[in-house]
């Protein structure tokens, strides 16, 4: 399988996701701003709604969308428990939350991706913050569904990693702060940081 990724970009999530399952992916890099790959391809070809991630299937077939993408790549290995089995209330949850965090969390940083006026990139900063400040509350335990790392934390780590970026302060969440840490430390992400030249 290939995953279309940009450094640092949501496509760390299913990365992360893949390293974690023991997945090999071959990764091919997209300039998101010019819309080409590493190799010069037209990447709205490849994706017509030219954005990362994109995961090319053995078959050819390319899924896209992060949140179908790590639930996809849990699938192919159930045994590494990555996502809890479906029909349950826990895989529920989990649907819960990645949609909490791609269509609130995830949406609410597009300002400060773009050009936008500063008066909007400080309105989307506030918003961030008010998210953050939810799942600082939810957050009772390691991880978002407990005590075992699933998807879900994968695009939260990602998503909470962009905070930096933008040079916002994160001491205001001391548990998402040492949840960030603990994800940091797992080898499997390691392994992502490093493949996308992040560590």
């Amino acid at each position: 399988m290939k995953l279309y990724y940009a450094p640092g970009a949501c496509s760390l999530s299913p990365h992360i996701v893949a390293c974690e399952a023991g997945i090999q992916l071959e990764l091919v890099k997209v300039d998101l701003g010019e819309h080409k790959t590493e190799s010069g391809a037209d990447f709205t070809e490849i994706n017509p709604k030219g954005y990362v991630p994109a995961l090319q299937l053995e078959g050819g077939e390319i899924l896209t969308e992060g949140p179908a993408i790590v639930q996809f790549l849990a699938e192919q290995k159930p045994e590494r428990d990555l996502a809890p089995e479906y029909g349950t209330l826990d895989h529920y949850r989990l649907l819960e939350w990645l949609n909490y965090i791609s269509t609130e969390v995830h949406k609410a940083f597009a300002p400060l991706f773009s050009q936008a006026a500063d008066e909007e990139k400080e309105r989307a900063k506030k918003t961030v913050g008010k998210h953050f400040d939810f799942v600082e509350r939810q957050l009772q335990r390691d991880y978002l569904l407990g005590d075992h790392f699933s998807v879900a934390d994968a695009y939260l780590y990602t998503v909470f990693c962009w905070l930096g970026v933008h040079k916002i302060p994160t001491d205001r969440w001391p548990k998402l702060e040492a949840f960030r840490k603990r994800v940091e430390e797992r080898s499997a992400v390691q392994k992502a940081l490093e493949e996308e030249g992040l560590s």
